[in-house]
Parts: C-alpha cells; sequence; structure tokens
C-alpha cells in the first residue's frame, strides 16, 4: 500500500514540476511577446510604416505588401490622433491559431487611448520565427 501511495504522490510531484516548467516557458513568451509587441506599436506611433512592415514576419508580409499596409495603417489610425497611452491588460501563449500554421504564438491585447479615441483595443499576434519573436497581425477595435 505504501509503494502505491508513494508512486501516485511521485506522479503527482513529477506532473507538477512539468506543469510548473510548461507555466514558466509561458511567461517567459508572453512577456516577450509583449515587449516585441510594444517596440512594434512605437514604431507605429511614429508614422514609420515601412520599418513597421519591414519588422513584420513572413506571414504579415506574405498577407500585404508594404504600399498596402502604410495605405491601411495611415487610414486606420490616422483619424485617432496622437497616442495618449497604451496598457498591457491581456497576454496568452498559443501553439495554434485559425488560418495559420501551428507554431509559438503570443496573442495580446492593449487598452489604449488616443487623442481623438478615447478607449480602443488594440489586439497584436506574435509568432517565433526563427528563433525572434515578430510581429503577424494588429487589430484596433
Amino acid at each position: 500500500m505504501k509503494k502505491i501511495i508513494f508512486a501516485v504522490i511521485a506522479f503527482s510531484g513529477i506532473t507538477f514540476l512539468v506543469n510548473a516548467s510548461q507555466t514558466n516557458k509561458n511567461n517567459d513568451a508572453e512577456k516577450a511577446g509583449v515587449a516585441v509587441a510594444l517596440a512594434w506599436l512605437k514604431i507605429n506611433d511614429s508614422g514609420d510604416y515601412a520599418k513597421s512592415y519591414a519588422e513584420c514576419g513572413k506571414i504579415f508580409q506574405a498577407a500585404l505588401t508594404v504600399d498596402k499596409w502604410k495605405s491601411t495603417i495611415e487610414g486606420v489610425l490616422k483619424p485617432f490622433g496622437k497616442l495618449n497611452s497604451r496598457e498591457n491588460i491581456a497576454a496568452k501563449y498559443t501553439t495554434t491559431v485559425p488560418g495559420a500554421p501551428d507554431g509559438e504564438y503570443v496573442i495580446m491585447q492593449f487598452k489604449t487611448s488616443f487623442e481623438n479615441k478615447k478607449e480602443a483595443i488594440e489586439t497584436v499576434s506574435v509568432v517565433k520565427e526563427n528563433g525572434v519573436w515578430k510581429v503577424v497581425g494588429y487589430y484596433v477595435k
């Protein structure tokens, strides 16, 4: 009986260690994703859309040209005016995203306030591409 209890406790301990290790990996990925997203958003805030496009991942660049990106993002962000504030409110690590190949992704949301749009939610997606986190999605609501 003691062997069975020990086996159950040992197995539970191993499961806990594996889950704790995975949680740490997810937290590290989420922190890295947020840092990359904030740096990328800062480029957009400056109006250098060609540079923000260049910083994006292959999935993003395959979906649209730099000229299409510039015209789209200018059309969306310009009416909002200057950035007032931005706060990360959520970040989630995942390995699957609808319509994209499996990989390591972080999807995050920012509560954002602009000069002419007091409340907005920006959603940014990043993927780990050749060991480097790259933006592959942006949506503002």
